[in-house]
């Protein structure tokens, strides 16, 4: 059976998570990651001082590039699977695209690779609570608890009017 007027679930002003959620996401995630980073670096050395290769004065460049490699990796590994990091299990958000849907892993990877873009932090500081890794990789950070709502009312509305068949 066919149904008229069908309208695809879309993202709403109204789910968007705040900025002070995002800001907390940032801070939670950021915390978490420093021990974690600091922990790979503690390897990194320990290996580097079996195989006899001198790490202690690493170019600068590139331990910021290792650091940011990691820094991707981590939003990567949460995200893709979980459409969440630490923060935003804490403060009940996820990430979504447009329609409601997971993201891809492409999609994930874009958006992780979107934060190493200098003052990317700052791009927060307008009206939206959307950041440019959002906007670039069209994707939203949601409240979950309003955003599970209004896509059970788009679903519960959809289904007004409907008949089935017997």
């Amino acid at each position: 059976m066919e149904v008229l007027n069908y309208k695809e679930f879309r993202v709403t002003d109204e789910m968007l998570a705040g900025k002070t959620k995002r800001f907390v996401n940032l801070l939670i995630d950021y915390l978490l990651f420093m021990p974690l980073a600091l922990f790979i670096w503690v390897i990194i050395f320990f290996i580097a001082g079996l195989t006899g290769n001198d790490i202690e004065n690493i170019n600068p460049l590139m331990d910021r590039l290792i650091t940011a490699l990691l820094w991707v990796l981590f939003y990567f590994a949460l995200e893709s699977i979980t459409q969440r990091t630490i923060g935003k299990l804490v403060t009940q958000t996820k990430v979504v695209l447009e329609n409601g849907e997971k993201p891809g892993a492409d999609v994930i990877i874009l958006r992780s690779l979107a934060r190493m873009i200098p003052f990317e932090a700052f791009s927060f500081l307008g009206n939206s609570s959307r950041g440019w890794h959002d906007t670039m990789t069209k994707t939203y950070v949601v409240d979950i608890k309003i955003f599970e709502e209004q896509k059970k009312a788009h679903e519960d509305f959809q289904l007004i009017g409907q008949t089935s068949e017997i």
